[in-house]
């Protein structure tokens, strides 16, 4: 980019200064470099740095959740390393979410039934959901699948909040915000939805509602 040049100003000095002929006036380019370019890239630096602090955090204590491969690639002392580390950092008042023992005993039989098919951690959520026997792994799945990453989610959650809950609906009641807030969110999910089941079966509660939706 062409930068306009703009009249120097001159400083004015005080008597006892000495007149140095060889002051170096700052150019345009280099103003531009010093005085911006350089901050913004040292507050990028700097919010890199901590965003990835955060994610090794992350990584730390739910990383051989993460991919079946992580699972299965680990021997019995480090899934116990693994497992102690989840256990003390969701440990409350001497009390945990999960058991560690039967944790560990749980990954051990998880790694052996466990298909190599998959891969990520919803399709892990869902295999041992459908198992229904190991309770202390399926509550640290829904840990990991819940704890946002990023702040973007929380964020496009008030935004939208906002915008459902205007000053005309000031006296909207919770659990229908709840359900606005829901429906807006998961628009993906929202779609996939059959309509006319969902009338069916509200219809179906009551019997005057029937006859209006017949």
């Amino acid at each position: 980019p062409k930068f306009p040049t703009k009249r120097q100003a001159k400083r004015k000095k005080h008597f006892d200064e000495q007149n140095d002929q060889n002051e170096e006036q700052q150019s345009v380019v280099e103003s531009f470099r010093v005085n911006y370019f350089l901050v913004m890239i040292d507050v990028a630096i700097a919010s890199l740095t901590s965003r990835f602090e955060q994610l090794k955090a992350f990584e730390n204590v739910f990383g051989f959740l993460f991919t079946s491969k992580n699972l299965k690639s680990l021997d019995d002392t480090d899934l116990w390393q693994c497992c102690t580390n989840f256990v003390e950092t969701f440990s409350h008042n001497n009390s945990s979410d999960v058991e560690l023992n039967d944790f560990f005993s749980e990954l051990k039989v998880l790694q052996a039934t466990l298909p190599d098919a998959l891969k990520s951690a919803p399709e892990i959520l869902e295999f041992i959901t459908a198992a229904d026997c190991y309770p202390n792994v399926l509550v640290a799945y829904r840990i990991l699948l819940t704890v946002p990453v990023t702040v973007a989610s929380a964020e496009r959650s008030f935004s939208k909040l906002k915008l459902l809950k205007n000053y005309l609906r000031s006296t909207m009641s919770q659990e229908r915000l709840n359900g606005l807030a829901m429906c807006c969110i998961e628009k993906n999910v929202l779609e996939n939805i059959d309509l006319d089941t969902v009338i069916n079966d509200f219809a179906s509660r009551n019997a005057r509602r029937s006859i209006f939706f017949m």
